[in-house]
């Protein structure tokens, strides 16, 4: 057999087994003897298949084969070892043994089972018991291994294994003979081991065979089945083709009858809105919706079908083109002049029109296009250079070549036919935005009687932008390109721009202004017409949302938009304008310069700054823009004043008469004080000046005023530092004497008083009467008067002893102190707190303790440690003040006050001095305190309390 035969035992499920063995190459006689039927067996039954889809012979096959299995174990050893010598016998016939060498190579593997071969000729085909087959089974499989093993037989399990190549390599190795030999003896061992394995196998293999011839039985009777359907198949076909045939022919006929009927239709309806279409073209311009309706029509009848070649409406079909002709163009005619007449009457019907012709979008795009187009010529023709210099050149002809530039004679003519062609350029947007305006008004209020779908739908229902939007994007780049192109092509319209930008922003601002209220206009008449016309119903809208002059998008500012064209002319306007505005302050501030500017040179920076904030008070925006340049001018000016100050010690002297140093610091305090008047004046005089611009300049002039304060610091800090010593020689006179007999003071006031009233005195005259700034200067020397009184009750309160003649003579002294600080304040009543403290404190020297304590303007007025250091002069010398325990001066006691403002700090140190004074009448066992301690321990635990 040439098939491979797929072996397996009756028990086994051979889908769990794989070794295929093919037959050797030369089979003998005991090969084919085993492999057909014996006449021993006689007909072998047909084979039957198992639960586990195997194939397993019949019993009597079965019982036949246990037969001779029973004979060959009675056999004796030696005549079954002496058959098969080499081939061995398996003691594990029971066992399953799986062939894992792949189909078609011929392997055998050393697991391979092994049964006793049968005998060659007229044996009884008996298979070896499981105990003698055991005796041959090593040497059987060490055979097999070695076979396997050796290389000569190595070449031929290789895939790519080629005869005539191996047939080549033999002959040069010159062992021909040798190879044969091996050859021979590895064919030989092959062949007996295929031999076993066909003589273990042979019940399967019949079961195989007769499973095939079963299978060949199978297989007829499906074919004979096949050709019986085939048969069938085709009779049922000569039955339908006919019929087929017969209605896909009538099919074909009825779609033809349709198109001929549809056709026919269509040829009819022609022929009557043909007809129709005629009386309404000769109705004029009152027909002329109906009649684009009925050109709609005929432009569906037309549609998908060709109509060309029928003669009874060929007539028909020209007539059509021409009447579309005629009436598109009459419709165009009537928009164009309802949007310049601004009738909403014609373009209504024009646009109804167009909308029963289904062009309603495509002629809004053109007429929208061609808008752009034309006012993109006006700009090109107001912006071009040869027209601008065309009244030069006519006088100074030039040859080929000249460039076209106004001469120097001529530059203001150039300018001024130059702002003629923007204004005119200007009225001409205004106009064009005005036609789109109304179109787009009437667009978005326009409804079809019939669908009643409003046309603005129509135009944005596929993602487009509103008209009016795309049209204003479409001028502002125009107006950016252009303007870019021109100035880049010609230096004197750029410097013309640059230099005159505010009256270029002025033309954009009107213009913005103008179709504002052009929008709201056009708005209210729309509104008062209400429906009265037949052809345009124009139906109320809440709101404007589709004019963005009225209503800007979220996302999109027109305004913005168009000024972002001459967003570089206005960076070089503001670097001009800055430079303007340092110029004169570079001038008045020469390097190496000691004076500050004189009040002509302070005049014209003034005039400067109050020019470029009135030219630029054409737009908010350019106005904040100036006003930072403004501020930035005001910081310089402060800037170089503040170079020209005098540091060194002789500014701040208060012994003689004004220095050098002293002298020009007062003058730039002065200049100062005049930049700051003049530029608040300035700012205040401006018409509709924006806040944030006002704020701007008024954070620059504070500046200015903090300058001013630190330029006079260092003379106040002297003033106020002479004034306390001065107070602080108060100690050094003598209050303790009684009361003389005339119950008067030896003087009106004491002799540090005296001294301080002809100090303050010399300084107002001296120093502060050459500052031109009174309102300032007495902003700054207020401070100081309100010092020195609070420094007079400080020490005045310290005063220890204090007699009936001192009490007397110190009040006098709080008279004259109120004369002594008058130069410095307008007004002494306008020192509020100090003064009310230094008014209210006299009346208490001549009050007992218990009045004092009770007194209306303790705590609110004059602070509790005040009062509290006044009681220490009426107590007894054991009851120290806290100055004198902690054992310091007078001076220092002043400095440790200031250092300290929080009154909690000052009152535990008074506390201290009370708790030390009970310690010291403790530690002496004394019996009572001082009459005046009581009380202070009671105005000092009120004062606390407040504090809590």
């Amino acid at each position: 057999m040439k098939s491979n035969l797929c072996l397996w035992s009756a028990s086994e499920d051979p889908r769990n087994l794989r070794f295929p063995v093919q037959p050797p190459p030369r089979a003998s006689c005991s090969q084919g003897k085993y492999l057909h039927r014996d006449k021993r067996y006689g007909q072998a039954p047909a084979p039957t298949f198992s639960s586990a889809g195997g194939t397993t012979s019949a019993p009597v096959a079965r019982q036949e084969t246990a037969q001779g299995a029973n004979a060959a174990a009675s056999a004796s050893p030696t005549r079954l070892a002496g058959r098969e010598p080499r081939a061995g016998r398996s003691g594990r016939c029971g066992r399953r043994r799986h062939c894992a060498s792949p189909p078609g190579r011929g392997e055998l593997t050393a697991d391979a089972i092994t049964p006793a071969p049968a005998n060659m000729e007229g044996g009884d085909g008996g298979v070896a018991v499981a105990g003698q087959g055991a005796l041959g089974s090593g040497a059987a499989t060490a055979t097999v291994r070695e076979l396997l093993q050796d290389e000569c037989y190595s070449d031929f399990l290789n895939e790519d294994f080629d005869v005539k190549t191996y047939t080549s390599q033999s002959i040069h190795q010159a062992v021909i003979a040798e190879q044969l030999a091996k050859l021979a003896q590895g064919i030989s061992q092959l062949d007996k081991e295929l031999h076993l394995q066909v003589v273990a196998r042979h019940e399967d293999l019949l079961a195989q065979a007769t499973g095939i011839e079963s299978l060949e039985g199978v297989l007829q009777m499906m074919q004979t089945r096949i050709g019986a359907l085939q048969g069938a198949v085709d009779r049922m076909k000569a039955k339908i083709v006919e019929p087929y045939n017969k209605i896909v022919a009538r099919t074909a006929q009825l779609t033809r009858l349709q198109v001929a009927c549809d056709l026919l239709r269509r040829i009819i309806r022609i022929l009557y809105l043909t007809k129709r279409l005629q009386g309404q073209l000769q109705g004029g311009s009152r027909e002329i919706t109906k009649a684009a309706q009925s050109l709609n029509e005929l432009d569906y009848l037309s549609q998908g079908i060709d109509l060309s070649g029928i003669e009874v409406i060929e007539n028909d079909l020209l007539f059509i083109a021409r009447a579309r002709l005629e009436v598109e163009n009459q419709a165009k005619r009537l928009l164009e002049q309802g949007v310049e007449t601004q009738n909403p009457t014609q373009v209504g019907t024009a646009l109804q029109v167009f909308h029963n012709l289904g062009t309603l979008k495509d002629t809004i795009t053109s007429v929208v296009d061609g808008y752009c187009a034309t006012l993109e010529e006006h700009i090109n023709s107001a912006l071009d250079i040869k027209v601008l210099t065309q009244p030069s050149q006519s006088a100074v002809r030039g040859g080929p070549g000249r460039s076209t530039m106004p001469t120097p004679g001529n530059t203001a003519a150039f300018r001024a036919s130059l702002w003629t062609n923007m204004e005119k350029l200007i009225d001409h947007i205004c106009t064009v935005c005005g036609q789109v305006q109304h179109l787009q008004k009437i667009l978005a209020k326009k409804r079809d009687p019939v669908s009643h779908i409003c046309f603005i739908e129509e135009i944005v229902k596929d993602g487009q932008s509103e008209i009016l939007y795309t049209f204003w994007n479409s001028v502002t780049q125009a107006l950016s390109s252009q303007f870019r192109m021109a100035t880049d092509s010609s230096v004197f319209l750029k410097q013309a721009f640059e230099g005159e930008y505010p009256k270029l922003l002025r033309l954009y601002n009107d213009l913005w202004k103008r179709l504002q209220q052009y929008s709201q206009n056009i708005q209210g008449k729309f509104n008062a017409s209400g429906t009265t016309d037949l052809y345009v119903d124009l139906q109320h809208m809440e709101d404007d949302t589709q004019d963005i002059f009225i209503l800007k998008k979220p996302d999109y500012d027109p305004e913005k938009s168009l000024k972002d064209s001459l967003q570089p002319y206005e960076a070089a306007y503001l670097s001009k304008s800055l430079s303007r505005l340092f110029d004169p302050i570079n001038l008045v501030f020469p390097p190496g310069g000691r004076n500050p500017p004189s009040a002509d040179e302070l005049e014209g920076i003034i005039k400067t700054i109050a020019s470029e904030l009135n030219v630029a008070a054409v737009d908010a925006d350019l106005t904040l823009a100036v006003s930072k340049n403004v501020a930035k001018t005001v910081q310089l000016y402060g800037v170089k004043s503040e170079q020209l100050l005098s540091t060194q010690g002789d500014a701040s002297q208060v012994i003689g008469p004004l220095t050098e140093g002293q002298r020009r610091n007062v003058a730039v305090v002065n200049s100062l004080y005049k930049l700051y008047q003049s530029v608040t004046k300035v700012v205040s005089s401006q018409s509709s000046f924006p806040p944030a611009a006002e704020q701007t300049i008024i954070s620059a002039l504070k500046t200015i005023h903090a300058l001013m304060g630190s330029a006079v610091q260092p003379l106040l800090t002297s003033v106020g530092d002479a004034i306390e010593a001065i107070i602080i020689t108060m100690h050094q006179e003598d209050f303790s004497g009684s009361l003389s007999s005339s119950g008067k003071p030896d003087g009106p006031c004491s002799l540090y008083m005296k001294e301080l009233q002809g100090f303050i005195a010399r300084v107002m005259s001296d120093y502060f009467k050459h500052f031109e700034c009174l309102d300032f200067v007495f902003d700054n020397t207020e401070a100081i008067a309100q010092r020195a009184i609070e420094l007079f009750i400080r020490n005045a309160s310290l005063i220890r002893p204090l007699g009936e003649g001192g009490k007397v003579r110190l009040a006098a002294d709080f008279a004259q102190m109120e004369l002594a600080v008058g130069p410095f304040c307008r007004r002494v009543s306008d020192l509020g707190k100090s003064y009310r403290m230094l008014r209210s404190f006299r009346p208490l020297l001549f009050q007992t303790s218990e009045h004092v304590a009770s007194s209306p303007a303790l705590g609110d007025i004059i602070p509790f440690s005040i009062i509290i250091q006044f009681l220490f002069t009426r107590a007894p010398a054991e009851l120290k003040s806290p100055f004198q325990r902690a054992e310091w001066s007078h001076a220092r006691f002043s400095q440790w006050l200031d250092d300290h403002p929080s009154e909690k700090d000052r009152l535990l140190l008074i506390r201290g001095a009370l708790e030390a004074y009970v310690q010291s009448v403790r530690s002496r066992e004394g019996k009572e305190f001082a009459p005046v301690y009581p009380i202070m321990v009671q105005l000092l635990q009120k004062a606390m309390s407040t504090l809590q």
